[in-house]
Parts: structure tokens; sequence; C-alpha cells
């Protein structure tokens, strides 16, 4: 009886531990593998922008670092279509503007969209030399930097493509906004007419995505990112969502946890016009009169003001993000 008894036990014991595990097994978490974001191909996608020249709208320079960020795209396994159209500025002037598409896995009706302006200021209105007014600025920070994180995101997609659907647009004619000492006023039709006209006219009919993430002056030395008021009014589970992120990657330093003012960007007319939930990754400098650094639209606006460390905490954040979609 004594011997029954104990094989029984063993038995039952036996059985129960293999139930265990078993349901160890099953409610195991999935490992997901986000790559590592090189902060020395952005640094280095930036540069060759940079080197083209003022990407000013209208000019050789501009041709050609489209160019460029086209071929880029294609070179790491997107679908790449480019938007071309004639906008007007206040005064009747036609300008040709490109819009730059790079799509993933095209027919993956899940998306995820990620866009940045690739052109610079046509004039550097808050340079605080007055001769330096109507020149044309670099935009290293104020374009370029952003434009680079996104095309090393597209070169990591195309070695390993992330479970969602993944659309890159480089939009164009951003930052042609009328100068500020211009007598005749603000005109804001003059700003984000690249995105304007995609977000009415988007190269794909019908467009749309769970939710969009614009990235705008994300490159500079010591770069703070407050959540933006237009990206918090429409957005803001994904304000959530990428804060959460950067606090998991260990960049929480860069990500202030705290609200910052609102910006007339890209976003808003994608979320307006297309009824995409968007936010805007900006910088933010409480203690600049602009709201933004001291170089902001002035010929300082140099590879100076583009930090490896700050392309590092911004890039792999967004794709810690990308690649924990579903």
């Amino acid at each position: 009886m004594v011997k029954k008894i104990f094989f029984f036990l063993l038995v039952f014991t036996t059985g129960l531990s293999c139930k265990q595990t078993q349901k160890t097994q099953d409610t195991s978490v999935a490992v997901i593998n986000v790559p590592a974001f090189n902060a020395d191909s952005a640094y280095h996608y930036t540069a060759s922008q940079v080197a083209f020249g003022p990407r000013v709208p209208n000019t050789t320079a501009h041709l050609a670092c489209g160019n460029y960020l086209a071929g880029e795209l294609q070179r790491f396994g997107a679908v790449v279509t480019e938007q071309e159209a004639t906008t007007y500025l206040y005064d009747k002037t036609p300008v040709r503007i490109k819009n730059i598409i790079g799509s993933f896995q095209p027919e993956n009706k899940n998306r995820i969209l990620l866009f940045a302006h690739w052109d610079s200021r046509p004039y550097a209105d808050n340079d605080p030399n007055p001769e330096h007014h109507n020149k044309p600025i670099d935009g290293a920070n104020d374009g370029a930097g952003a434009c680079a994180t996104l095309l090393e995101i597209a070169r990591q997609a195309g070695i390993n493509q992330p479970v969602v659907g993944l659309d890159i647009i480089f939009f164009d004619a951003e930052d042609w906004g009328k100068a500020s000492y211009s007598a005749e006023g603000n005109h804001y039709g003059d700003w984000c007419m690249g995105s304007s006209y995609w977000a009415k006219n988007p190269h794909i009919p019908n467009y749309t995505a769970k939710y969009g993430i614009l990235l705008d002056m994300v490159s500079a030395p010591k770069a703070t990112f407050y959540k933006e008021s237009y990206s918090m009014r429409n957005a803001r589970h994904i304000v959530k969502k990428v804060w959460e992120a950067a606090g998991a990657t260990g960049y929480a330093s860069y990500f202030v946890n705290e609200n910052g003012m609102g910006v007339e960007d890209d976003h808003v007319h994608v979320n307006d016009y297309r009824r995409i939930p968007c936010i805007d990754i900006i910088h933010h400098d409480p203690e600049s009169s602009s709201g933004f650094g001291s170089y902001w639209h002035t010929l300082d606006d140099n590879m100076e003001q583009v930090d490896k460390g700050t392309l590092q905490a911004v890039g792999q954040t967004v794709l810690y993000v990308l690649y924990h979609e579903k």
C-alpha cells in the first residue's frame, strides 16, 4: 500500500511538473529584435546632403540632393515614388517641388508613416548680421539631420523589415515661409507646401496609416524634445508611446516629460487633411527667444549643429517604436 501511494504521488508530481513546464512555454514572451541605429551612418548622410549646398527649390543643388535621397531609398530596397508639382508663393512666384516617398512592403495595409522636410531655407532671416539675411542656409540641423535619421532607419528596414509596412516621406518646400523682416507680413501658406500638397493629393488614393511621426531639427548638440502641443491635441497616445520608448532605450534625458509650444509644421497638414494622427519630434529650447536654438534660420546652421549622440537618441527611439508595432 505504501509503495502504491508513493508511485501515485510520483506520477502525479511528474505530470504536474510537465504541465507547469508546458504552461511556461506557452506564455513565454517573444523577443523583439530592434536594429541598432548607426549614428556614424546618419552623420554621413547629413554631411552628404549639406555638401550639395543649400537645398532651395528651383536650384541645381536642390535637384541634385533630391536625386541623392531617392537613390539612397532605392538602394535600401524601398519602392520609390517621386511626386512633382508646381506651387505658388504669395507673389505668384512658381516653386517646383518634389516629395520623395520610399515604401517598404507596399502591399501591407498595416502601415506607419515617418517623415521630414528635405529643403533648406532660402534666407537667413534670423541671422544677427543683417548682411546675411538674403543668403540661403545650409540647414544641417533644420532638415538634413532629420532626413539622415530616416535614411538610416530605411537602411535598417531594408536589412530586417518590421512587421508593419513603412512609408518614409521627404517633404519639400517646408521652409520657404516668408522672411521675418519682410514689410508685407507673414504668409502661412508659404510654409509646409510639400506636405500640404501631398496631404490633399497623396501618392496613393485614399492613403492612410496607423499614425505618423515627423522629425524636425533632431541633430543639434544637447537637443531637448518637449511634447509639442498639436501632437498632444491630435495624437496624445503616440506621444506617450514615443516618450516611453525613449525611456526604454535610455534616452529619456532628451525627451523631456513636459509640454512644449505648438509648431505649425508638416504634421499638422497630414493630420488635418489625411486624418492620420501625427506627432512632431522637434527641438525646443525654452531659453531661446525663438523657442529653437540660436542657430535657427542663420548661417550657423551648419555641420557644427550635428551631434551623433542626438542622432543616436532619436534614431534608436523611433526604431524601438517601429519594431514594437504590430
